[in-house]
């Protein structure tokens, strides 16, 4: 294998790193402080970068409040999803003008920036729970994100000795033959004598 090929894909790392960025309203220093820390208080005040997903969304007269499952941040500031992501609490944030619960609706993900005021006590169920309270500067709504699935026996170009279709015998697409799954028969009775 030649010297080219990691330097070659070293070098294709490095830039697509280079591509996730935060988007440009998310930008900027905030407290490092999570929702269940600022719940306890003395956090008041504090400029947060927090994201989650949507629980309900309440539009008020002059305001329109968000109350968000909290999640930790990804390097892009949007929030981790999926079973897997660790949950941080529950929060509500306030940003004065209408937003229309069609759009923001229970689910979907959004990121705030802002200032923390205290808490505000609602039920969840029977419990009273104090949900830290955020002065919002940005909602950043994200967009949903798409399940890919491929279709059977789907084949990647960048996977395998070759490094892709075009690229040597073992990814040319002639020589590709999709996977075949053998299952065993079991071996009939012996016969009877």
């Amino acid at each position: 294998m030649s010297m080219y090929k990691p330097l070659a894909l070293a070098a294709v790392t490095a830039s697509l790193a280079a591509c996730v960025t935060i988007p440009q309203p998310l930008q900027g220093t905030y407290t490092d402080i999570t929702s269940t820390a600022a719940q306890q208080g003395g956090a008041g005040g504090a400029k947060v970068r927090w994201g989650g997903e949507i629980i309900k969304t309440e539009p008020g007269q002059q305001e329109t409040c968000f109350y968000l499952l909290s999640r930790p941040l990804d390097s892009e500031a949007r929030p981790t999803s999926g079973n897997t992501a660790e949950n941080q609490g529950r929060f509500v944030a306030c940003r004065s003008g209408f937003y229309d619960p069609e759009v923001f609706a229970r689910g979907r993900e959004v990121t705030i920036t802002g200032t923390l005021h205290g808490t505000v006590s609602q039920k969840v169920g029977e419990y009273d729970y104090a949900y830290p309270r955020v002065e919002a500067d940005v909602v950043y709504l994200w967009p949903k994100r798409v399940a890919v699935r491929y279709p059977q026996g789907y084949y990647d170009p960048f996977w395998g000795p070759g490094f892709g279709p075009y690229w040597g015998p073992w990814g040319d697409p002639f020589w590709y033959q999709p996977r075949v799954i053998v299952v065993p028969r079991p071996l009939p009775p012996p016969p009877r004598r």
